[in-house]
C-alpha cells in the first residue's frame, strides 16, 4: 500500500500545527488574561466592512474604520491574536523593515522620504493606542541592533549617522565594544547601536487590548468562522462553512495564513515559520544577559533576537523552517542559537517553546495591495510587524475613507512575486534561505 495522502487540513497552515480555537501553550498565552470568546459567523449579515483576520491588520484596521463610523465585522478561524500577532518577539522597531539608504535605492529619494514618515508614524500609533485604551501590555522603551564583527558594526554606525544627517534623527546611541559588551553579555557581539524611541511589549496582551478597544468602538468580531471564499462583485460576499457577509468593502489581514484565498497575494507573500522559547524566570542572573531592559536582534540573516519577560525570563527568538510542519522539538532547534549567544546559560531550564507562521515578501518589505477597487489586502511584513501591520489597519481605513496618500506610498513599493507563483514558490525559497543560513554561518 501507498502512503496515506496528507489531509487537507494537514496541508492548511491554518491547522497543521495547531488546534482550532486554542492558543499555542506559549509564556504569552499563559500570562494574558483570555477574551471570552465571540461567536461564529451563521447565516447571511450585512456590513459597511468585512475584515479577514484578526490579528495586528485586521483589529487596527477595524478600529480605525469603526471610529470612523463604518459597521465592521472581523472573520478568524481561530481566535483573535492566534496568529503571528500573538506569538512574534514583541520587538516595536524604528524605520521600515529594509534601511533606508536601501529604500532610496529601490523607490526613489521621494517615497523613501514618505516611508521614512510614516514608519515613525507607526511607532507613534502603536503607543497612541496603548495610551488611549489603557493597554496593559508590558510596553518598555529601548531596542538595539548588534553586530558580530567590525564590518557589521560600521555599518551600522554609519546608518545611523546618515539617518542623524538626512532625517535628523537623533534617536540612536553608537554603541563601541565595550558598550556593547556592558550592555549585552555576550561575547559573540562587537558593537551595534541602541534606538531608546524603538520598544518592547506583550504582543498578545497588545492584540487582545486592540480587540477590546475595537469592540467598543462598534466592531463585531466572530471567531472560529474560516473564510472559504471570497467573491468580488458591487457587493462583494465573504464566504465561511456556516454563513456569508456582504460588505462594500473587503480587507485581507491574513499574512502568512493566506493561503490560496486570493492568489495574487499569495504569490508574493511566503509563509514561513519562526520560533521562541522562554527560560525560566532568571532572578539575578539577568545581569548574565542584559543590563538594560531592552530588546535585541543581531544581523544574522536568520535573525537572533531576545529581551527579558517581566517575570525576568530570557525571551529568545531564532530560527526558522519552510514546511507545513513545525520541528518536533521547539526547544532544541531554538536552543542551538541561544546557547551559542549565551553560554553562560546552558544550565538554565526552559519552560516554554511555541512557534507560528509570518509572512516575507522577496524584498523584505511589505505587500500593500488593490486586490479590486473594494479588496484591499496588506501581508507580508517579514519579521517587522508589530508597528507596521498596526500601523497598515490605520492607512486602510484611511485609503477607504478617502484619503489614500499613505497607502499609495507603500503600495507603490514594486514588489515581485516568488518564482513558481502561489503554488511552486516553497522548493525555491528554501533553496535561497539555506544560502543565506549557510553564510551566517560562515560568517560571511
Amino acid at each position: 500500500m501507498g502512503k496515506r495522502a496528507p489531509s487537507i487540513k494537514r496541508m492548511n497552515l491554518l491547522y497543521s500545527n495547531d488546534t482550532q480555537g486554542k492558543y499555542p501553550e506559549s509564556w504569552y498565552s499563559a500570562t494574558a488574561e483570555p477574551l471570552s470568546a465571540f461567536p461564529n459567523l451563521k447565516g447571511s449579515k450585512k456590513y459597511d466592512i468585512c475584515i479577514v483576520g484578526a490579528g495586528y491588520t485586521g483589529l487596527s484596521s477595524a478600529l480605525h474604520l469603526s471610529n470612523l463610523g463604518y459597521s465592521v465585522a472581523v472573520l478568524d478561524a481561530h481566535r483573535v491574536g492566534f496568529g503571528a500577532s500573538g506569538r512574534n518577539g514583541g520587538q516595536l522597531g524604528a524605520g521600515q523593515r529594509v534601511y533606508q539608504d536601501e529604500l532610496v535605492n529601490k523607490v526613489g529619494e521621494n517615497n523613501a522620504d514618505k516611508m521614512w514618515h510614516l514608519a515613525n508614524d507607526a511607532v507613534s500609533t502603536v503607543k497612541e493606542i496603548i495610551k488611549t485604551n489603557n493597554i496593559d501590555c508590558h510596553i518598555k522603551p529601548g531596542a538595539a541592533t548588534l553586530g558580530f564583527n567590525s564590518n557589521e558594526v560600521k555599518e551600522l554606525h554609519n546608518y545611523a549617522e546618515y539617518l542623524e544627517k538626512r532625517y535628523s534623527y537623533k534617536g540612536l546611541e553608537l554603541l563601541s565594544q565595550a558598550d556593547c559588551n556592558t550592555l549585552c553579555c555576550s561575547e559573540k557581539y562587537t558593537g551595534g547601536i541602541l534606538d531608546m524611541n524603538a520598544a518592547h511589549l506583550h504582543p498578545l496582551r497588545f492584540v487582545f487590548g486592540l480587540a477590546k478597544a475595537a469592540v467598543l468602538a462598534g466592531t463585531n468580531i466572530f471567531e472560529q468562522s474560516e473564510v472559504i471564499q471570497l467573491i468580488p462583485g458591487k457587493v462583494n460576499r465573504t464566504i465561511t462553512n456556516a454563513g456569508e457577509i456582504q460588505s462594500d468593502f473587503v480587507v485581507l489581514g491574513c499574512n502568512g495564513y493566506l493561503g490560496n484565498l486570493e492568489t495574487k497575494v499569495a504569490a508574493k507573500v511566503m509563509p514561513i515559520n519562526n520560533f521562541i522559547i522562554a527560560t525560566e524566570p532568571l532572578g539575578e542572573r539577568t545581569e548574565e544577559v542584559l543590563t538594560k531592559d531592552i530588546a535585541v536582534a543581531d544581523t544574522k540573516f536568520v535573525v537572533n533576537y531576545f529581551r527579558l519577560s517581566k517575570d525576568k525570563r530570557l525571551l529568545f527568538g531564532g530560527g526558522e523552517n519552510y514546511s507545513y510542519k513545525f520541528p518536533k522539538n521547539i526547544t532544541s532547534t531554538v536552543l542551538k542559537p541561544m546557547l551559542e549567544i549565551f553560554p553562560q546559560l546552558s544550565d538554565v531550564k526552559i519552560d516554554y517553546a511555541w512557534g507560528g507562521t509570518l509572512g516575507i515578501t522577496r524584498q523584505r518589505m511589505p505587500y500593500f495591495c488593490r486586490v479590486t477597487d473594494t479588496i484591499l489586502s496588506v501581508s507580508g511584513y517579514s519579521g517587522h510587524g508589530l508597528g507596521t501591520a498596526t500601523h497598515a489597519g490605520k492607512l486602510i481605513s484611511m485609503a477607504i475613507n478617502g484619503q489614500q496618500d499613505g497607502f499609495n506610498t507603500m503600495a507603490s513599493i514594486p514588489i515581485k512575486s516568488f518564482p513558481g507563483g502561489a503554488r511552486y514558490k516553497t522548493p525555491l525559497l528554501i533553496l535561497a534561505m539555506s544560502w543565506y543560513a549557510l553564510r551566517d554561518k560562515l560568517g560571511i
